[in-house]
């Protein structure tokens, strides 16, 4: 087994990239949650990171007391956050494991920290899911993959300095936003023939037009 030169661990098989990427996209679409190969990894629970429960999430709210949970800032009435405590530590997380697991807000479910390599981006504010992030090692079978990924990058690239540009670009500050940004709009960094995919430059104001339409926001 390879270890990661960075952080003197064993490397991550987060498999074939483009098998993922559809799977992660239907994940950030609410198909269904995400499958993480975790293998005991807390770093998301342990980063002081907060929750968002939606109010549809009856079976996570039953499952959480309600004096853990606060209104979601920016959001309407029923949207709440589960924060944590003062070691930066989801409360829910008893003796290293969720006592929810079955039952965890659909955040957790779609969570997956894939997404930074993916886009070639650092979490450096969540050290713990940072280290992890770095493990990660996707696999190449075919040209699509490795076109793909390098999309995603040169979607990422495109669009992080645009944070604090003009305001007719609602680009995200959060870092796990703007991964998840690039990859629901790489596909227009993808041209070619679909048996010869290349990378390449999109239209700007196509890109902004998918960006403003995604985050919902009237154009």
């Amino acid at each position: 087994m390879v270890e990661d030169s960075v952080t003197g661990e064993p490397d991550l098989v987060a498999g074939d990239f483009s098998s993922w990427i559809t799977e992660v996209q239907g994940a950030i679409g609410g198909e269904h949650g995400s499958e993480v190969p975790c293998d005991g990894c807390t770093a998301c629970c342990t980063s002081s990171q907060f929750v968002h429960i939606g109010p549809d999430e009856t079976e996570a709210l039953d499952h959480i007391a309600p004096e853990l949970l606060f209104p979601a800032p920016r959001l309407p009435p029923g949207h709440v956050v589960l924060g944590f405590d003062s070691r930066g530590h989801c409360p829910m997380l008893i003796g290293g494991r969720c006592s929810i697991y079955e039952h965890r807000p659909r955040t957790c479910r779609t969570y997956d920290c894939r997404v930074f390599p993916a886009a070639g981006l650092d979490n450096e504010e969540k050290p713990l899911i940072a280290r992890q992030a770095k493990r990660w090692r996707f696999t190449y079978p075919t040209a699509r993959d490795t076109v793909e990924h390098e999309a995603v990058r040169a979607a990422a690239a495109f669009v992080g300095p645009r944070r604090e540009g003009s305001p007719e670009w609602p680009v995200p500050n959060d870092v796990t936003q703007l991964a998840v940004l690039a990859i629901g709009v790489h596909d227009l960094f993808v041209g070619g023939e679909s048996e010869h995919p290349v990378v390449v430059r999109p239209d700007p104001e196509t890109v902004r037009v998918e960006i403003t339409r995604r985050r919902g926001i009237e154009d």
